[in-house]
């Protein structure tokens, strides 16, 4: 599963407040379906374009993600590569489009959903993006206040106390 970051989470809250708000949703069109609004948000590259570089390959999103070659110059090759750089992982791209992420759908107490459903994908994209902000939390540790060390600020220059 990706890992948690800030930028990750709001990417696809993002994506789900979009589809929220009747984005063009069409499942089987590589620009406007569940990857595919994705990588609008993280690549900024318009749903035409996506769909452009996606008929340079073949597949779906899952394959294309299975063949991907981040050496081949290919522009779907380039999205993917760029988002994996925002901190999704391969195996993302084909659970997205399919959303079938075991440990979301375990997270969100079903066995599956309809991947090809707007109010499916909006519940997989809040619960994943849920499930991550709660990873990122757990990586979190603030330190007791009773562990901070006060400064010893008796050695500064122009302390009270060494005037």
């Amino acid at each position: 599963m990706a890992h948690p970051s800030l930028k990750l989470i709001r990417a696809i809250r993002n994506t789900s407040g979009k589809l929220i708000f009747n984005a063009p949703y069409q499942w089987g069109h590589m620009g406007s379906c569940n990857c595919g609004h994705l990588a609008q948000e993280i690549t900024r590259v318009s749903k035409a374009d996506i769909h452009s570089f996606a008929m340079h390959s073949e597949g779906s999103w899952t394959d294309q993600s299975r063949n991907y070659c981040p050496t081949s110059g290919l522009p779907m090759d380039l999205l993917i590569s760029s988002m994996l750089d925002f901190g999704l992982q391969l195996e993302d791209l084909g659970h997205l489009e399919k959303l079938s992420d075991p440990e979301i759908l375990k997270f969100l107490g079903v066995r599956k959903l309809r991947y090809n459903n707007r109010e499916d994908v909006i519940l997989y994209l809040e619960s994943w993006a849920d499930l991550l902000e709660k990873k990122l939390l757990s990586e979190i540790s603030l330190v007791a206040l009773s562990e901070v060390t006060k400064p010893d600020r008796a050695n500064e220059p122009n302390h009270p106390s060494i005037l």
